[in-house]
């Protein structure tokens, strides 16, 4: 029915029609006008077709209507995220924004011509429909004003506050300042505020797990899994089964390990290296074998589909999958058998692939090493303690050379500092840790990526359709904008539209001070990484063809690809794109909480030096300048926040638009992009999720010598009064040897020493 009614819509000489006329033009019989109806809601809701007035229908792009994600910033600013790939961001202003919340499916009007838009090509529009809300519940602090009860919520992309009555049937009793679920009722107007119903009352934002508690809500992130899941993850038992493994390549033998972080549990890939002749190796990526378990259609499949990938919170995860299958059946743990997907890859010396061939395997992880205990091995020298440790270090160097082939390709090299929050038995910060990207980090990613991009490729020769992982190239205006940026500060760049020229940048700016602020500039002016389709290749690791193969675990996308590679599983494009953009969003909803799980407990730990008064200095580095302020990173907290010109006290700052500095009209201090500052908490702002800093000065240092009684103070081992003396006596010896020479002292040195005032100068 639907298809019938998209053709219609897209003929040639197909006119606006409402229902009746549509009816008639389908062939469709008066009574299975409801039938119609149902559909034409479906459509209009997914976007594909819209209505106008007149109640009639139409393709959107017919009046200029884009359907897509809003995505809205901290200033309210909205950009959309077109449903349709191959159109561009448009940009849409606050007063545009109706009544649209961060990440809602809307239907926006593009101003055909515009030259004031800020988006790609300069497009700007306006939201005239929200066809979806992404969140039907908010979550924020109740407060009470003279006349009514409010909510201010918690996201700062939510200018208004939300008006509740008193809530009843919720559990427990609400107080003033607690945290709390709102479910949004309708909202016609961007000028009034909304309206909405308490559903649950979390507690006091302070009570411990409340801010944790919190997060699940506000990204709707579910705590347990249905019972009937369960039962169904449960019935696969604990061990493989001899049926399991028929047709299966027995890779048992080989020397397969893994590599992960020491906490996890969830181990997705395994790997095996063996020297096949003096010049090649036959290398084996082994991925967990998720699809053998979770087939389609079943209340696992369902289930995994519906939170789209696995959310890791500072405390907690939150998996796709059961335990007993994310952690135990599918886990490629050391020391049991486990069902894979393999890509042999027959490599030689130089890192050059000769074949790669998926296959069904069964292995048996000879070793796990975390990423420290790897790199440990890596390192050491010699050979290794033993046969596994020869293969490590074999594998390291081959990575190595994996990697410079892919920069050498045009890859871009732009990983920045991780940190990682340990926690207390009570959820407060106990330390924070920085992860660095070393060899043993980057032996398991050369290693997917090269598994990922042979899949991609082998799909594309075969024809069939799968979802892709894309990352288009940076729009040219947004290029143009960062290398006018760049070259403000007198740094050499050129087109920046070749990517050559973008590697010479990047690689000049390793070496500048400024450099890693100038990268972070790059970084947001790139497009972000996506699900699609079609496979239009991914910009910043320089790959024609790549798709995601490597964590079905905790990605529904690797499942597919599962899927469609080795069962042949048939899915329309058209399926294909809406699901690609439902895990889009899955993804970015679970980086936003991964984020905010790590602000709120950072929050807190920086409120509790402002309270102590205990406020450590940090090392932070200047990443963009205002006229207001400028903002740093702080790699210890990896986070960053702002340093307001207000809190700079010791001297009046003025803002250098040209330059992109600040300047002390007093001490002629300047304050640069790239300059390293030592910071401390001066505020935290829980509502805007805010932090502001405060540059903690370098002190004047102070004299080493006491002072004395006068007379009495010692220069250089002797009193003043004595050392006067001594100087007295050697000028007189001086001026009896000038005298002895017939010589003179000019005369203005005579009249100084004379005590006689300079030339034009009062006494």
């Amino acid at each position: 029915m639907e298809d019938k009614i998209l053709k219609l819509l897209g003929g040639k000489d197909y006119v606006p029609a409402n229902v009746p006329e549509l009816l008639r033009g389908l062939r469709m019989a008066p009574n299975q006008q409801q039938k119609l109806q149902k559909s034409l809601k479906a459509l209009t809701r997914s976007g594909r077709i819209a209505r106008i007035k007149g109640n009639r229908y139409i393709l959107p792009q017919e009046a200029d209507l884009i359907p897509g994600r809003i995505q809205i910033t901290r200033r309210g600013r909205g950009f959309l995220l077109p449903d349709d790939p191959h159109l561009a961001e448009i940009a849409i202003p606050t007063s545009a924004t109706g009544t649209a919340l961060h990440d809602d499916h809307v239907l926006v009007r593009r101003d055909v011509g515009t030259l004031s838009g800020k988006g790609k090509s300069g497009e700007s529009g306006a939201v005239v429909r929200v066809l979806e809300r992404r969140r039907k519940s908010i979550v924020g602090t109740l407060k009470r004003s003279k006349q009514f009860l409010y909510v201010i919520p918690d996201d700062p992309r939510l200018p208004h506050d939300v008006y509740v009555p008193p809530p009843t049937d919720v559990g427990r009793p609400a107080r003033m300042g607690d945290k709390v679920v709102v479910e949004l009722g309708e909202w016609e107007s961007r000028h009034t505020n909304p309206e909405g119903k308490i559903t649950e009352v979390l507690g006091p934002p302070t009570a411990e797990g409340v801010d944790m508690l919190a997060v699940l809500r506000h990204y709707d992130l579910p705590l347990k899994f249905p019972a009937k899941v369960l039962r169904e993850a449960k019935r696969f038992g604990a061990e493989i089964s001899p049926k399991d493994i028929e047709g299966r390549v027995d890779c048992r033998r080989d020397q397969v390990i893994t590599i992960d972080p020491a906490d996890a549990k969830d181990f997705d890939d395994a790997f095996s290296l063996k020297r096949t002749n003096s010049k090649r190796w036959k290398l084996c990526v082994h991925i967990a074998d998720v699809s053998h378990y979770v087939r389609p259609g079943s209340v696992l499949d369902e289930e995994a589909r519906r939170r789209g990938n696995s959310t890791y919170l500072v405390d907690r995860v939150i998996p796709m999958l059961p335990e007993v299958l994310s952690n135990e059946l599918c886990s490629l743990k050391p020391g049991v058998d486990r069902l894979s997907k393999c890509v042999e890859f027959l490599i030689d010396d130089d890192g050059k692939v000769h074949r790669a061939r998926p296959y069904a395997a069964v292995i048996h992880s000879q070793r796990r090493y975390s990423y420290e205990e790897a790199l440990e091995v890596l390192e050491s020298k010699g050979k290794g303690k033993d046969d596994i440790e020869a293969m490590l270090k074999h594998a390291g160097r081959l990575a190595q050379r994996l990697r410079r082939r892919r920069f050498k390709a045009g890859a871009l090299e732009l990983d920045f500092p991780e940190t990682k929050i340990r926690l207390d038995s009570r959820g407060r910060v106990k330390r924070i840790e920085k992860v660095e990207n070393d060899s043993s980090h980057q032996l398991i990613e050369e290693f997917m990526l090269l598994a990922n991009e042979a899949v991609a490729s082998r799909l594309n020769k075969m024809k069939r359709a799968s979802l892709h992982r894309v990352h288009e190239k940076p729009d040219p205006v947004r290029l143009q904008e960062y290398r006018e940026v760049v070259q403000s500060h007198h740094i050499p760049c050129g087109n920046l539209e070749n990517p050559a020229e973008v590697q010479r940048l990047l690689k000049r700016l390793g070496g500048l001070a400024m450099g890693e602020a100038l990268k972070i500039g790059f970084l947001k002016s790139m497009s972000r990484a996506r699900y699609a389709e079609a496979s239009l290749g991914h910009y910043g690791l320089a790959k024609a063809n790549y798709t995601h193969f490597t964590s079905p675990i905790r990605r529904y996308a690797d499942l597919v690809v599962h899927r469609t590679l080795f069962e042949k599983a048939k899915l329309t494009r058209f399926d294909l794109g809406r699901l690609g953009q439902r895990l889009s969003t899955a993804e970015r909803n679970s980086a936003d909480a991964e984020r905010d799980s790590k602000n709120v407990k950072l929050f807190a730990y920086l409120a509790g030096q402002l309270k102590s008064k205990q406020r450590p200095p940090y090392a932070a580095m200047v990443t963009d300048i205002r006229n207001f302020g400028f903002f740093v990173d702080v790699t210890d907290l990896g986070m960053s926040g702002l340093v307001p010109l207000s809190l700079l006290d010791d001297d009046f700052y003025e803002f250098d638009s040209v330059r992109l500095q600040i300047r002390g009209r007093r001490s002629h201090r300047l304050i640069r992009l790239g300059d390293q500052v030592s910071v401390q908490v001066a505020k935290v702002d829980t509502f805007k999720k805010q932090v502001d800093f405060s540059l903690v000065l370098p002190r004047k240092k102070k004299s080493s010598q006491k002072k004395r009684r006068k007379g009495e103070k010692r220069v250089g081992g002797q009193s003043k009064k004595n050392q006067a003396g001594v100087c007295a006596a050697k000028s007189a010896a001086k001026r009896g040897r000038h005298e002895k020479r017939g010589e003179r002292k000019p005369a203005r040195k005579r009249r100084r020493k004379a005590g006689t005032p300079k030339r034009g100068r009062a006494s």
